[in-house]
């Protein structure tokens, strides 16, 4: 288990776990492109960011090119979904308030893809240590946003990590099933590809998603969890490493370079929708 990406003196903490329910979750994405051009300078600590939203599917660029996206989209807002585009690749997901998202931002100096993917599954690994499960990293075909980095537990998927690369910064992310039914948000996606594929040919292939292969964390250990608790863990795992966490807010540099991440997000969104 590759852990030395995470044995950092310092990490700075940029918590949204709670009020990111109260903001647009476009700017997750605009928060995270941020902290890829302050780390990747060189002279900052890396950063551990944590954020929920409110029901809302993030769509991937090969989604938005679907023949038919705006039924799908339709479909999605009429069960209570926001519905937003990130500006990356990978495929849809579901944001919710049963679901943790950990983003960890590392310079990029000579760090290979594989790296990062290996330190946020490391991560994962050691915050439940205790808990007497085994997590392993595969592809879980039938599973929505697969990817080789999928984690499961007893062949299920609760979690998905991808990578943005960014003005000399790296931010792994991880979306977390904390509760709540994994299958039912993975019924939604697929809903959504039925539509917005209508039995048309595409260039691209997509997911042929089975909702049975995917769970939450509560679901696959059998005891109830909150966002708090895998919180706890969290930081907890990260001080046990060495560190000191030291909880930031954005300065006036970086507040103003956020504003305009959150400009060319909204941007790329009204240019899908609108």
């Amino acid at each position: 288990m590759n852990i030395e990406l995470l044995k950092q003196p310092k990490w700075r903490l940029i918590d949204h776990s709670s009020i990111g329910l109260t903001f647009d979750p476009k700017h997750s994405f605009a928060y995270d492109d941020t902290l890829c051009a302050v780390v990747g300078k060189g002279t900052n600590a890396p950063v551990v960011r944590t954020w929920v939203h409110e029901k809302t599917i993030v769509l991937g660029i090969q989604d938005t090119r679907t023949p038919h996206l705006s039924e799908g989209v339709n479909y999605l807002r009429k069960a209570g979904y926001n519905v937003i585009v990130r500006n990356s690749g990978g495929l849809a997901v579901v944001l919710d308030k049963e679901i943790l998202n950990i983003s960890l931002i590392f310079p990029e100096e000579s760090m290979d893809i594989n790296r990062g993917y290996d330190a946020m599954f490391a991560l994962m690994k050691l915050m439940f240590a205790d808990d007497d499960i085994e997590i392993n990293a595969f592809e879980v075909e039938g599973s929505y946003c697969p990817g080789s980095y999928d984690l499961s537990i007893h062949s299920k998927k609760f979690a998905g990590i991808s990578q943005r690369r960014l003005r000399g910064g790296v931010a792994v992310q991880i979306y977390l099933c904390v509760s709540g039914s994994g299958k039912e948000r993975a019924e939604h996606i697929k809903r959504f590809y039925e539509l917005a594929i209508n039995n048309q040919p595409t260039s691209f292939k997509y997911p042929n998603i089975v909702p049975g292969t995917m769970a939450s964390l509560s679901e696959l250990i059998g005891v109830p969890l909150s966002i708090n608790d895998l919180m706890y863990k969290l930081l907890v795992t990260l001080k046990g490493l060495g560190a000191v966490i030291v909880p930031e807010s954005f300065n006036p540099e970086e507040l103003s370079l956020y504003e305009k991440n959150v400009d060319r997000m909204n941007k790329r969104n009204d240019k899908v929708f609108y």
